[in-house]
């Protein structure tokens, strides 16, 4: 029994023995390695960039007071559409009190030149009357008195003016009620009932009652870097994509493009402005993140191979074209010159490569 499996020991070693063998021989033996071919397609291929920005009304106007004082009403809200001229919020004054003085001081010099006016003029009507005045005389005095009448009702519309911010004489037009300049949509009203508000000066530029813009006239405000910027050119068609509106997809014109580079976290980039159409920008709202699809290049009815089969050595092209696959593939190394690519695609502009010619592609695992 023992002699049996002493037998049968030395058989699996010797089994073991020669699958090792064999194993090694067989690895040691030379693969023959083989690739995949691809075949050039006719077709075209597009260079794009896309250019991250927002929607923007073209105008935003800011509304401001043309007199300072406390916010009293408030006739709009954000989203509410207004005319030019329209009042959107009403002022009451707060008077400057060295303007105020000096207003009613005017008011009292002014009533005091018309009671000497009138007491003048009376008397010399009726001295006129009883023949010792002349006409010219009583004309001279009428004048002055009618004059005083004039001062005094200045004095006094100054005074509300200063007082009040209202004109006696033209209420309908009072600095205290706050138009609108524009016909638009209310953007922002950042100030509340009872803020205290200054209008604007050479000192202040005045506090913004609110924000209204035409939200039918929008535009796409985005960048570009520089290396991109000189294959832009105005009235150039992009596509505009909102986050926000799912499946949008809207026409726009290049408008504007930013003569000088700012800075952007050490890249420079160019401003671009593209101006949506009327249609595009229904349900639109200012302030939507945006992105501006843009054909940089583009090649129609070219040959066009996938950039993964084009090797590149410098600024050199090479390809491996197919000359004989039996007994084994054998390919020859080519030059090409290759035009628009968009990363995936690379189109050829020269070589001798056409839609029969077969190109090295992808090794093949065994």
């Amino acid at each position: 029994m023992k002699k049996v499996f002493r037998i049968l020991l030395w058989v699996l070693l010797g089994a073991v023995l020669i699958g090792t063998f064999v194993f090694l021989f067989m690895n040691s033996r030379q693969k023959e390695t083989v690739y995949e071919t691809v075949t050039p397609e006719r077709g075209q291929v597009e260079r794009t960039t896309v250019l991250t920005g927002k929607i923007e009304p073209r105008d935003e106007i800011e509304i401001k007071p043309q007199i300072s004082g406390i916010i009293t009403e408030i006739l709009v809200e954000p989203g509410d559409k207004v005319n030019n001229g329209d009042i959107i919020a009403k002022i009451k004054v707060i008077p400057d009190e060295g303007q105020l003085s000096q207003a009613q001081n005017r008011v009292q010099v002014a009533r005091i030149n018309l009671e000497q006016s009138k007491a003048l003029y009376e008397r010399t009507r009726m001295l006129f009357d009883k023949k010792y005045e002349s006409r010219e005389k009583l004309e001279t005095d009428k004048a002055a008195y009618d004059q005083a009448v004039a001062e005094l009702a200045q004095a006094n519309d100054q005074l509300t003016i200063v007082r009040d911010g209202v004109s006696a004489s033209n209420a309908q037009g009072s600095n205290t009620l706050v138009r609108a300049t524009v016909t638009g949509v209310v953007l922002e009203v950042p100030v509340k009932v009872g803020s205290s508000v200054i209008q604007s000066n050479t000192f202040n530029d005045g506090t913004t009652i609110a924000k209204i813009a035409d939200m039918t006239d929008l535009i796409f405000k985005g960048k570009i870097d520089e290396t991109e910027v000189d294959l832009l050119r105005e009235g150039q068609e992009v596509k505009i994509s909102v986050g926000a509106v799912a499946g949008s997809d809207l026409e726009a014109v290049i408008e504007k493009i930013a003569p000088m580079a700012t800075d952007d976290n050490g890249t420079n980039t160019f401003e671009v402005k593209a101006a949506l159409n009327a249609a595009a920008a229904t349900n639109l709202r200012a302030g939507y993140s945006a992105n501006a699809s843009v054909v940089l290049e583009k090649a129609e009815n070219t040959i066009v191979i996938p950039e993964s089969v084009v090797e590149y050595s410098g600024d050199s092209a090479f390809v491996y074209v197919l000359k004989s696959e039996k007994p084994r593939q054998e390919f020859t190394r080519t030059h090409i010159g290759t035009g628009v690519s968009d990363g995936i695609k690379v189109a050829v502009t020269s070589g001798g490569i056409d839609e029969k010619t077969h190109l090295r592609g992808s090794e093949i695992k065994k």
